[in-house]
């Protein structure tokens, strides 16, 4: 058998013999009849069922709001002065030539002990002369004392008739020798009030807050010898603003707690408020109280764990007045304008708008807005919106809330 050979001419003479329309015609029927197909197949199907999510329940934490018996204490800071402050100066000029064994930088004394002594010698000298003369002066009144008597015996004696004269009865030189005499013992008076003076004492129980004079050292009449403070009690200067006024009975003397860190522990002590300044500051438009710590020092028992020394910066909170018709509540529950959310009905977010009679750093004090028993949200959400859905996952009773 003879093997076909096939003409590639002529095969692509025979292709070109094929109508043009009739090759562009073929595939564009079986592209549209494939896209017929496939919408017909996708109409076919059923349409998938449409579905509305449940919106997503929050879990917050609350907190029933309960009437609560709240003290409206009130805070503030000051620093320990002492009630007395004094300079010691010397009233004569002398070389010191004595000083107390407490007579240092913070040395205690008490009342009337002698703190310095100044040389007396020439005080003493002084002294002396003015004895010597109140003695002369003295003697010359008795001895006029004694010729007035004379004359007015010599006259009567001698029956004048009339009325004696002053000079007569020599009262001009009895006068004279009684003012004598007076200036003498008042030149002495001033003499031992000197020789008094050389000898400083305490004027009361205190500490030594600096010593400027010291033994041996010169001083005239008016050097400033120490700096000393009484020590029988302590006060603080408090500021209070006219907000916080309301919530004091200062006419009680309401007692006080200070507290300072030191040394890395709390201290603690107790006082009273004693007074006012009666006017408030002109510029910080604060009223200031003063509260008094008795015996700061323990220096008659011992009365507290740590002294409470002056110049010490403590925190104070002043007892205030008692209301029992008040909402304690966490600072973090308060937004702006004074707005909490509650959780009402159903669990849902409820925006309450709350009257505050004060609010501190960790509370607020509810007197209006929110009635007892109100489960009040402490969750801080994000953008929360009034009905939203919420769980709650925890509760605090009001009891754990005390400040």
């Amino acid at each position: 058998m003879k093997p076909v050979v096939t003409d590639p001419t002529s095969t692509f003479q025979t292709f070109n013999k094929i109508p043009l329309t009739k090759t562009l015609t073929i595939p564009a029927i079986i592209v549209a009849v494939a896209a017929a197909a496939a919408i017909w197949m996708v109409m076919q199907q059923p349409a998938p069922a449409q579905r509305h999510p449940e919106p997503p329940i929050l879990l917050v934490n609350a907190v029933a709001a309960q009437l609560s018996d709240v003290d409206l204490d009130v805070l503030a800071q000051g620093a320990v002065k002492p009630r007395t402050e004094t300079t010691l100066v010397s009233e004569v000029s002398g070389q010191v030539i004595e000083v107390s064994p407490s007579f240092v930088s913070g040395g205690f004394f008490n009342k009337g002990d002698v703190l310095v002594r100044i040389d007396p010698r020439n005080y003493q000298a002084e002294l002396r002369r003015a004895e010597a003369g109140v003695d002369a002066a003295r003697s010359a009144y008795v001895q006029e004392k004694g010729l007035a008597e004379y004359a007015q015996a010599d006259w009567e004696k001698l029956r004048r008739e009339g009325t004696p004269t002053s000079l007569a009865l020599r009262e001009p030189q009895l006068e004279a020798a009684r003012s004598s005499l007076k200036s003498a013992e008042a030149d002495l008076a001033k003499r031992q009030g000197d020789m008094a003076r050389t000898v400083i004492r305490a004027p009361y129980d205190g500490m030594i807050r600096n010593k400027i004079a010291d033994l041996g050292q010169f001083v005239g009449s008016g050097t400033q010898i120490a700096q000393i403070f009484a020590v029988d009690h302590a006060e603080v200067r408090l500021p209070l603003s006219d907000r916080e006024l309301p919530f004091l009975d200062l006419e009680s003397q309401p007692d006080v707690v200070l507290t300072a860190e030191i040394g890395g522990q709390t201290r603690q002590w107790s006082g009273t408020i004693v007074r006012t300044e009666g006017v408030f500051d002109d510029r910080s438009r604060v009223l200031h109280v003063v509260a008094r710590v008795v015996d700061p020092y323990n220096r008659t028992g011992h009365r507290w764990d740590y002294p409470l020394r002056v110049g010490t910066f403590v925190n104070a909170r002043i007892q205030g007045i008692r209301r029992d018709d008040l909402i304690l509540l966490p600072r973090s529950v308060l937004k702006q304008d004074d707005m909490v959310w509650t959780i009402g009905e159903e669990n849902r977010l409820v925006p309450r708008q709350v009257e505050l009679l004060r609010k501190d750093e960790r509370y607020i004090y509810v007197a209006a807005g929110i009635e007892p028993n109100t489960q009040v949200c402490l969750t801080n959400l994000d953008n929360p919106l009034p009905g939203t859905v919420v769980k709650v996952i925890g509760e605090e009773p009001v009891a754990g809330l005390e400040p």
